[in-house]
């Protein structure tokens, strides 16, 4: 495993979609590392978010508001920062906006993603690219086998499918434009990672799982689920982040051409549990008020029913595995949820956290 504070420290490092839940808790845990952070994305989504919360800003050595859609502010952006390590996280990330927003959620997925790794093209300083995606980039046949990165991509929702038609622009990048040292100065190496259903702390998104369950406890209601059987790989948020920052030191160290490709991030298979499990778990960690309906009927929406990753390459090669499992996980985004209600001071209580997981790195 590659020294994380060896590899960021004082590094320019440019995460896309830091106002975001997972560029919000990547952009704390690379300063900690001592890293020179700047952020480019739109103003967070919902009123209550993780950046305002935990005072994401103080962070920041730079702080831009803009749409990925715009390339020629995402050209100012990386020319103004000159990053060495990119993160792009910005995305519509959620699977029922993409019904109510297809040509949105193409735009920004796909088009944005190519924005991207144009302005990075045009960016000398940039050396190592992280470019997340999702686990259902994967053309999903609901079969029992976790799926590999050489399996096939694919889509039937729109957010799926823009983002399996990511992948491919950056592997259209990688092989066009980033894979000769001789097409430009310091050409940047580039991977793409692939995580799952991640949970944690200051996530207020609307659709998702572990966030409605919260909310509906906080007010004294149940929650309703409306697909209690589909099974999800369920991981706390410092998991697939610690992968794409081990991944980021891996492409920045001096064999960083041999991590050119897809990463899997996965739980391990007690990681993968049904969406029923997961809320029965979250309310009897929040207390004996908290109470779970399953409706149990049948979507209205196409969702994934059963959907797992193999995450060997990453164990094998970057030493990555998961270091806590989904009850921890949920335990900690319970507490997190319950020290802001209790007014904390939260960007403390995220930076200890943060540490906390840390420390189990060495371990």
């Amino acid at each position: 495993m590659h020294s994380l504070e060896h590899t960021y420290r004082g590094k320019s490092v440019l995460v896309t979609g830091h106002t975001g839940f997972k560029g919000g808790w990547l952009a704390l845990w690379l300063h900690q590392l001592g890293a020179k952070v700047h952020g480019f994305a739109l103003p967070p989504s919902t009123p209550v978010n993780l950046f305002e919360t935990a005072q994401v800003s103080r962070a920041l050595t730079s702080d831009t508001r803009g749409d990925i859609n715009d390339l020629k502010q995402l050209q100012a952006a990386f020319a103004a920062t000159q990053p060495e390590v990119v993160f792009h996280l910005a995305a519509q990330p959620l699977v029922r906006e993409s019904y109510r927003d297809p040509l949105g959620t193409f735009s920004t997925n796909v088009m944005g993603t190519a924005h991207v790794l144009e302005a990075a093209r045009a960016t000398p300083s940039v050396r190592a690219m992280v470019m997340i995606t999702t686990d259902k980039v994967y053309d999903n046949r609901e079969w029992e086998y976790p799926y590999r990165e050489t399996d096939p991509l694919g889509g039937h929702d729109p957010y799926s499918a823009s983002k399996g038609a990511s992948e491919i622009v950056i592997a259209s990048y990688r092989a066009s434009f980033f894979g000769d040292s001789t097409k430009r100065p310091a050409p940047a190496l580039i991977a793409s990672a692939r995580a799952g259903n991640v949970i944690g702390g200051g996530d207020w998104s609307p659709d998702r799982l572990v966030p409605d369950c919260l909310k509906a406890f906080e007010l004294g209601q149940p929650v309703r689920l409306r697909y209690p059987h589909a099974v999800r790989p369920w991981q706390h948020v410092l998991e697939p982040l610690s992968g794409y920052l081990q991944l980021g030191a891996a492409l920045s160290a001096e064999n960083g051409i041999d991590f050119v490709k897809p990463w899997n991030f996965g739980p391990d298979i007690t990681g993968d549990q049904t969406v029923g499990q997961i809320a029965q778990t979250v309310a009897t960690q929040w207390g004996p008020e908290a109470k779970v309906i399953c409706d149990d009927v049948p979507p209205a929406l196409h969702e994934a029913g059963l959907l797992r990753l193999d995450s060997i390459r990453a164990r094998q090669n970057l030493g990555w595995c998961p270091r806590w499992t989904v009850s921890q996980a949920l335990a900690h985004t319970v507490r997190w949820h319950q020290a802001w209600l209790r007014h904390e001071d939260m960007h403390i209580h995220t930076c200890a956290e943060i540490q906390e997981y840390q420390a189990l790195l060495s371990t």
